[in-house]
């Protein structure tokens, strides 16, 4: 017998084919299970999706920084050590972005889509509709993301016994690479870090000020629908934050720190900056414009931006709802269901926010369900980890609960007193990977 109470069986069921269920499936195949997939592409696509393979990225190509100063950084050390399929996959498939993990999105996908196969992972194409049909005996993951179909959210609404929370999210533009002007245009990084990795797009004081301008009095047309919807800040529309000030965006996306323009050899008023979304780099999308503009004004506020006076638009963006539960009220730290401990949710439908923060999520819903199935007992790592931290933060915070991307606040604080700030950085990322090989092995990981 098991914590759930029932007779142990070897067979996995996953709902959702995202970076969660994914990481999810491969753990568990990983353990010598039995594991279906079931995932509704191609049968149908939510809104944000148009890829058939599993584990598309849809709002940036990016899996953020990889500087072990961060906690992006840390976290994905602590995927690696676990055997994160998105981790290996976003080394095979990198493109160049300076400090952080950018890859090709269509090379990913079919990457971990591949490796799941190859790991005598079902894939079912079909969406689900109910729960009730899932194995009764073997532990079951919900990992369908924070698109959840609407044919599937009452499900999830019948076993949670409470409406479940949202917010709205919103899309960058990407644009061909041949399109953008580098007369105005120039290929740099940051202070050099990381060589010629993004195209960057400069302005003046005149240029910037017609940008914001322009941008404010776009059209939107489905701001008033929206309006009063809950946005998350981390991917805040960029005409939101020109709202809060005209010096908000020099701050924000379009800070030009670490930039000298060559033409003039100095650093400009303000800077676009463009990663490639793919390995080829003839795409590239627009980081962090994310946007609910009309289609007709996005095209052209954005070639007002100097380099893209003729951009052409391989996307535009758009919003869309994020769904996810009241974790802190449903789920222990394990992931499970607190009503029914078969059940595991993982990914953003738990409120992790975030590329891997949603992948490591899958990692130990798939690393649990697994030990769950064997009989043997659920595990987290320390609250000293990121993984920890961020499991623990969404199982027990107190208050309103929003969705939370994976940070160094979240960590307990050092027993001594660091006043430098790199050296107190390096400190705890020093502890949490001690702290976690400690765990991995106590547990037999």
């Amino acid at each position: 017998m098991n914590s759930s109470g029932k007779r142990p069986s070897n067979s996995i069921t996953i709902i959702g084919g995202g970076l969660a269920g994914s990481e999810a499936a491969y753990q568990a195949a990983r353990s010598g299970l039995r594991v279906a997939i079931r995932e509704m592409k191609p049968m149908r696509f939510s809104p944000a999706h148009s890829m058939d393979g599993l584990a598309e990225l849809v709002c940036s190509n990016s899996l953020k920084a990889v500087d072990l100063a961060s906690a992006s950084g840390i976290l994905k050390d602590e995927m690696a050590r676990l055997g994160s399929i998105i981790i290996t996959a976003a080394y095979e498939t990198r493109v160049a972005a300076g400090g952080t993990l950018a890859v090709d999105r269509g090379a990913f996908s079919e990457f971990v889509t591949q490796a799941l196969l190859k790991a005598g992972v079902e894939i079912t194409r079909e969406e689900a509709v109910n729960i009730t049909d899932e194995p009764s005996s073997g532990p079951l993951v919900i990992a369908t993301g924070p698109l959840t179909s609407d044919a599937f959210a009452p499900a999830i609404s019948s076993i949670v016994g409470a409406r479940s929370c949202y917010f709205y999210d919103a899309v960058a533009p990407i644009v061909y690479r041949d399109s953008i002007n580098m007369d105005r245009a120039f290929y740099a990084s940051r202070y050099g870090k990381g060589g010629n990795d993004y195209i960057n797009c400069p302005l003046d004081k005149d240029e910037y000020e017609r940008f914001v301008a322009e941008l404010l009095s776009a059209d939107r047309p489905s701001a008033r629908a929206f309006e009063d919807l809950p946005l998350f800040a981390g991917c805040m529309p960029i005409e939101a934050m020109a709202q809060r000030g005209p010096m908000t965006l020099m701050f924000g996306p379009m800070k030009p720190v670490g930039l000298v323009d060559p033409r003039t050899g100095t650093r400009p008023c303000a800077a676009v900056q463009l990663r490639s979304e793919n390995r080829d780099g003839t795409l590239y999308n627009i980081v962090g414009f994310q946007t609910r503009l009309g289609f007709k004004d996005q095209q052209r506020v954005f070639r007002l931006i100097p380099g893209l006076e003729n951009a052409e638009f391989a996307r535009l963006g758009k919003m869309h709802r994020n769904t996810y539960i009241d974790s802190p009220r449903l789920l222990m730290n394990t992931q499970q269901l607190r009503s029914n401990p078969r059940i595991f949710f993982a990914g953003q439908i738990t409120g992790v926010e975030g590329y891997c923060e949603s992948a490591v999520s899958g990692i130990m819903a798939g690393i649990n369900a697994a030990r769950l199935a064997k009989g043997l007992p659920l595990v987290c790592p320390p609250s000293t980890t990121v993984t920890g931290a961020l499991l623990r933060h969404i199982s027990s915070c107190e208050g309103p609960f929003q969705p939370m991307n994976a940070n160094l606040g979240l960590l307990p604080p050092l027993e001594r007193v660091i006043r430098r700030k790199a050296d107190r950085k390096a400190a705890l990322a020093q502890r949490a990977l001690e702290d976690f090989n400690v765990w991995m092995k106590t547990n037999g990981i």
